[in-house]
């Protein structure tokens, strides 16, 4: 075997990179994992609200720019495990509407190449995988499925417990969230330990079933899988007719190298994807490569996402609170003719970080006294893919990222959904938006639910990958991250993403065979 030469080269350890990793270690295959960063490191300042929230230690220091050229510090991180690392692990599966055309107030949400009966078998085979604890049957919009969870709900503490009591007299439906943390609750060995670090940070005793630990470390038990950290993919390069990737340029510790396989797969992030394709024109791929439909980039979309403080009367003690989450506004209802959104919860808001935000007081409250009464929502809503919503470089190869929001209407209406809702629990009044960025803030809705930029479709005019996640230009490049969302529903992303480099595995392998 040529040195430095695999089965399949992967670029990024992230939700879909890592799973992905994973998949073809354990089928036999020699598969290289390309990553970036190295390992977080595991020290006290993982579980510092100070050094996570407001020093932002663990955010990369990369600058990006927006569209008028103002700089940006996107809140993303580059390690092993990708984002995963700092993802709150609610584990959702999309609505089977979510894959078909969807009227939105702000225009039309398009349809994939692919059904939720084609993504089913792969949604449960990541949910087993990462250890999804859930429960069927509470979501009042969740799809049909092949299989149980393989581990319980996580349940409520008191105050959660009571709020959902309080909103099912009122007539919703809340259920529990499925949760990828790895909490037994009365079993001394349990992994979790229910501590008040978990969304937004990386877990100290590895108990977040991030790709790291459920993926990437376990794949490298097997002999015939190699990770490489520290290692930026500054670019692609093709054979002389354009159809196949042949040599993967990397700068490792300053020091260029080069890697090759059968297989090359890109797994980046949506935006970091993006940027790979479009350092890599060359004169077979002028506009970037695999990039003649001109879609590579666009379509950028992140969701439309905000935290709101409600201030509660009731003190709440609760430390782990993302157990509970509304779906009853997610699709068009008798209340309104389109989609509202995902109602649920971040990770239980402290002083400190409070601080990070400079929230308004409430009269006669301090921080602390606000984190003690605080219910602190999180609300997603569906943005639309809009072609001029995009990743671009500019002349010094830095990432460009323009992006105006859509679809805000139904958003708007989520928000005053719930306040409405909450007063007539107990009466609260205050509500304090927050943007959940921290130093100097982007004028984006953040990066974290990062998708679209690398469209898959059937039609090779409107979209870069075909059904299978292939380039339709190249013979042996597969984009496997967020990147190949045609639209983005209104609930993480991170089970599609995972689920979608099971069923991208098993193609390859199948092909490989």
């Amino acid at each position: 075997m040529e040195r430095n030469h695999y089965d399949v080269v992967i670029v990024g350890s992230g939700a879909g990179g890592g799973t992905l990793f994973h998949k073809l270690a354990v089928a036999g295959k020699n598969v290289l994992l390309l990553e970036r960063g190295g390992y977080v490191p595991r020290e006290k300042d993982n579980w510092s609200a100070k050094a996570v929230n407001v020093e932002a230690k663990y955010n990369t220091k990369e600058t990006w720019f927006d569209r008028a050229g103002k700089p940006l510090h996107p809140h993303t991180n580059y390690f092993v495990g990708g984002n995963t690392k700092f993802y709150g692990a609610a584990l959702f599966r999309l609505r089977k509407e979510d894959f078909g055309e969807v009227r939105h107030h702000g225009g039309i949400s398009p349809a994939w190449p692919i059904g939720y009966d084609d993504m089913e078998p792969y949604y449960l085979a990541a949910e087993h995988l990462y250890e999804v604890r859930g429960e069927r049957g509470g979501d009042p919009t969740e799809p049909q499925a092949s299989g149980d969870y393989k581990y319980p709900k996580v349940p409520h503490e008191p105050r959660i417990a009571k709020l959902g009591a309080d909103l099912t007299k009122l007539g919703l439906r809340p259920f529990h969230v499925p949760l990828g943390v790895r909490l037994d609750t009365g079993d001394p060995r349990s992994k979790c330990i229910r501590c008040a670090t978990c969304d937004g940070f990386p877990c100290l005793v590895w108990a977040k079933s991030d790709a790291q630990t459920m993926c990437v470390d376990p794949a490298l038990l097997h002999p015939n899988a190699t990770l490489v950290t520290d290692a930026l993919v500054e670019r692609l390069e093709t054979d002389a007719t354009g159809r196949r990737v042949t040599k993967v340029h990397v700068t490792r510790n300053g020091v260029p190298e080069v890697y090759s396989g059968d297989l090359v797969v890109v797994s980046a992030g949506a935006i970091n994807s993006a940027a790979l394709l479009l350092r890599s024109a060359s004169d077979r791929h002028p506009n970037g490569l695999a990039n003649r439909s001109d879609t590579v980039g666009r379509h950028y979309m992140g969701h439309l996402n905000s935290v709101v403080l409600a201030i509660s009367p009731d003190a709440n003690p609760t430390v782990f609170q993302k157990t509970l989450a509304i779906n009853d506004f997610y699709k068009a209802n008798g209340e309104w003719e389109y989609p509202m959104g995902h109602i649920s919860f971040v990770g239980k808001m402290d002083a400190v970080t409070l601080s990070a935000g400079a929230p308004k007081l409430v009269p006669g409250m301090t921080l602390d006294l606000m984190a003690r009464h605080s219910l602190d929502f999180w609300l997603t809503s569906e943005d639309l893919p809009d072609p001029d919503n995009r990743v671009t470089l500019d002349r010094d190869g830095n990432v460009v990222l323009a992006y105006t929001p859509n679809n805000e209407e139904g958003h708007k209406r989520l928000q005053a959904k719930l306040k409405s809702l909450l007063r007539k629990i107990d009466g609260m009044e205050h509500f304090v938006p927050r943007e959940l960025f921290v130093g100097q803030r982007i004028p984006l809705a953040g990066v974290a639910h990062q998708n679209g930029t690398i469209r898959f479709g059937n039609d090779p005019e409107s979209s870069a990958l075909d059904p299978s996640c292939k380039a339709w230009e190249l013979d042996n490049l597969y984009v496997v991250d967020g990147s190949f969302f045609p639209s983005s529903a209104a609930v993480n992303p991170a089970l599609t993403i995972m689920a979608n480099a099971l069923r991208v595995g098993d193609h390859m392998l199948e092909r490989m065979s």
